[in-house]
């Protein structure tokens, strides 16, 4: 089972630079996408139904903003919109996709440009990953969290210990995720190499995204169970419609 998640920064400016292409060419079993900056009923069909695709799409009350959304090849149980709480739901920030043995979401973190709202968002999202680490049912949480959560996640840590996203209580919270809580990074169960990127604040096109100071802020997370099910994982350094790479990890798991 190949599962890719992609911040696409604006659904339809990604679509002009390319994104029907490339997931044309991914041959992967689900497709999370984030960031999505438009309502659902403002698509073509071609965007919300690509061929070999079923899409599923939470729209954020707020015009251009937020969104998620997910690309399924095979049909899923059920979908489950949002996680019951008003800044996740009203902002469209959590759509979960449920097959036979495990779910599947689509999750998009606030950046931190409001603090405070960053902050009351992590603490009720910490509730909601507490009591998913308690279920029988296992999930794959794929998105943009914006954090970076050690040192070797961005390039030029050392001046930004005070910026969103690698402020010390985030980092902290992802040591609660990826600590007690109990759920597992997939990228570095792979891959523990420096400069391995997923957004580059800065981004410049001419210049090769090898050469750029990058972030890593994106994540496929399972819960301990899924450890030993993961085969593969990589950053899609060749995808450039967005500010964002593809976080692309391949699992022995079937849908």
């Amino acid at each position: 089972m190949k599962i890719a998640t992609i911040n696409v920064n604006g659904i339809r400016e990604a679509v002009g630079r390319g994104f029907l292409d490339w997931l044309a060419g991914q041959d992967a079993d689900v497709v999370c996408v984030q960031n999505l900056k438009a309502k659902s009923f403002e698509l073509d069909d071609s965007i919300l139904y690509p061929e070999g695709y079923e899409g599923y799409f939470l729209d954020a009350e707020q015009d251009g903003f937020s969104g998620v959304g997910l690309y399924c090849r095979k049909i899923p149980k059920a979908i489950m919109y949002g996680l019951g709480f008003p800044q996740c739901d009203h902002e469209a920030r959590f759509l979960q996709a449920d097959y036979d043995r495990f779910s599947i979401a689509s999750f998009l973190m606030p950046d931190g440009s409001d603090v405070a709202a960053k902050q009351a968002f992590m603490a009720q999202y910490q509730e909601y990953l507490s009591k998913m680490a308690r279920k029988r049912r296992e999930y794959i949480i794929c998105g943009t969290w914006h954090i970076a959560h050690k040192t070797i996640d961005l390039e030029n840590w050392a001046d930004n210990q005070t910026t969103p996203g690698f402020k010390p209580e985030e980092r902290a919270w992802m040591d609660q995720v990826f600590g007690p809580t109990g759920f597992i990074d997939c990228f570095r169960e792979i891959n523990r190499d420096a400069g391995e990127y997923t957004w580059w604040p800065k981004l410049d096109q001419e210049v090769p995204r090898s050469r750029q100071e990058g972030w890593r802020i994106d994540y496929q997370v399972v819960g301990p169970e899924f450890r030993r099910h993961v085969v593969d994982a990589w950053i899609d350094y060749d995808a450039t419609f967005s500010e964002f790479a593809p976080l692309i990890v391949e699992y022995d798991l079937t849908l």
